[in-house]
């Protein structure tokens, strides 16, 4: 027996908080791009939980924008999908699983555009939230009334080109945006490109002020470990309910949502009264700059360094003494002194030490190998400042930093090619290079040999935004310790690593 509306009454377990059925009648007012889990475990779960207090009391329409897999387990399941919180919240074991009833319908992009421009339509559908990945906020230009346009920026404005017709313009229909890609800016980024997406398209001037001005583009930052699914969590659950769930995720306690809007936005995102970490404010940055540096950064240079070690997951790497110290110094004495923003040393440290606990979460098997899809475009933009920062304020080579960028060559080193696909090989086994520059790597290691590549990528300034070649001492760090990872091994390179002093 799965998951699914009609079967929720023969759930008989104590341990789920189900859905009313009031749910299930309840009015679609969001159009999300993307059904990931960081999605269903936070923005989604933020929005059921309002609505089980009865204060949003609005579904979710979700647009498939990948061809990758289908919709039919949320078909099958009428969109529910249970969401097990494990934790340590103020010294108290959280366990917590709940049957989220938001999502209404999974619609896709490929096969079911036109039911997509539809809601458009609907004149309580009122909110946007998308995660498309980092890759995903680009512009492309392409007619927006193909069927359906390839990139999602596309995507949106021919939705919201939709929108502005069937409403005749007014200033009433405009829609609250709220971007959760991991970039420097996202909703004013989506805005911009969704302005020179509409210029290219020859669209009418009207058209164009009404985008600008009666929407609202909202930076934000998302803030959650959600792992995916935990097959023993996974079985455990199925048991406990005595039905079957193909879309389990499971996630942290720790949950923010930071949203930049003012006071007509929070009107519209009333779903944030029911959790605090929720946070409707003017300006999002300091929020923004703790966690890209302190927990993504972190995660980008640590994921290269764990994996090539044989550490599948980051609890596991907690529990290894090297592999822990090494996490530890590169986010407190690397990462935290360099973050490019005015933090506090001790909005640093409180915060860093907050990220550690989280990694340490024994509830949360968070695999290494994830970490690394689309590891470049996740270095540039979440390390690469980091480390210039580091050199302006010590002129000294990070030797953690440095560490990390090394494996993240060698991650990228491609010993097989399965037509567009690229295969690394490490402790006996191949893994998938997740990531656009894989035939980039795939040439340079063909070629040319380790101090040839490092020097060619480190003066790769559409990579890193720099020429890294001069930071002094960066360079011959990173190909001293590319070659004893490749001579000697990850374990061997990070025991013999120098002891950094604290700053």
């Amino acid at each position: 027996m799965f998951l699914s509306k009609y079967n929720l009454k023969n759930i008989e377990t104590g341990k789920v908080e189900l859905p009313e059925d009031a749910m299930f009648h309840l009015p679609e007012r969001v159009l999300q791009f993307g059904t990931g889990a960081l999605l269903r475990g936070l923005p989604d779960y933020f929005i059921d939980k309002a609505n089980r207090q009865g204060i949003f009391n609005g579904r979710i329409v979700v647009v498939k924008s990948t061809n990758k897999g289908d919709s039919d387990a949320f078909d099958k399941q009428d969109g529910l999908y249970t969401l097990c919180v494990r934790g340590i919240e103020e010294g108290k074991k959280i366990e917590e699983n709940i049957v989220c009833s938001a999502i209404s319908r999974v619609l896709s992009a490929r096969h079911e555009w036109q039911a997509v421009l539809e809601c458009a339509h609907n004149p309580q559908m009122q909110v946007v939230i998308s995660n498309t990945t980092e890759v995903g906020i680009q512009l492309v230009n392409e007619d927006i009334r193909n069927q359906p346009p390839v990139s999602f920026p596309a995507k949106l404005l021919a939705f919201l080109h939709q929108r502005y017709i069937a409403f005749d313009g007014s200033k009433q229909s405009g829609m609250v945006i709220v971007p959760t890609e991991l970039i420097n800016n996202n909703g004013k980024k989506l805005e911009s490109i969704l302005l020179d997406l509409a210029h290219l398209n020859g669209l009418d001037e009207n058209f164009i002020e009404w985008l600008e001005n009666s929407n609202h583009f909202c930076n934000s930052l998302v803030d959650r470990i959600v792992p995916g699914p935990d097959k023993k969590v996974q079985k455990e659950m199925e048991e406990e309910m005595g039905v079957t769930d193909e879309l389990l995720i499971v996630s942290e306690v720790y949950r923010l949502w930071a949203i930049e809007g003012n006071r007509a936005v929070e009107n519209i995102l009333s779903f944030a009264k029911a959790d605090n970490g929720v946070v409707i404010t003017e300006d999002i940055t300091l929020f923004k700059e703790l966690k890209l540096r302190l927990l993504n950064a972190t995660h980008s240079l640590s994921c290269g360094v764990a994996f090539l070690s044989g550490i599948g997951t980051v609890r596991e790497a907690m529990e290894d003494k090297v592999m822990e110290r090494f996490i530890s110094e590169l986010m407190m004495l690397e990462i935290a002194p360099a973050i490019p923003y005015d933090v506090t040393v001790l909005q640093a440290e409180e915060f860093g030490n907050r990220v550690l606990d989280r990694f340490r979460n024994a509830f949360i098997q968070h695999q290494w190998l994830s970490i690394t899809l689309n590891y470049t475009q996740k270095l540039q933009a979440r390390a690469i400042p980091v480390l210039l920062r580091y050199y302006e304020k010590f002129q000294m080579v990070p030797e953690n930093f440095s560490t990390a960028f090394a494996a993240y060559l060698l991650f990228m080193k491609a010993v097989k090619v399965n037509g567009e696909q690229y295969y690394g090989h490490a402790n006996g086994k191949d893994y998938l290079i997740n990531d656009e520059k894989a035939s980039y790597y795939y040439k340079l290691w063909q070629k040319h040999d380790v101090a040839e590549i490092v020097s060619i990528v480190l003066q790769e300034v559409d990579l890193w935004d720099a020429d890294l070649t001069k930071l002094g001492g960066f360079e011959l760090e990173v190909a001293e310790k590319l070659k004893m990872m490749i001579t000697e091994g990850l374990p061997v390179t990070l025991q013999t690593k120098k002891v950094l002093q604290e700053k």
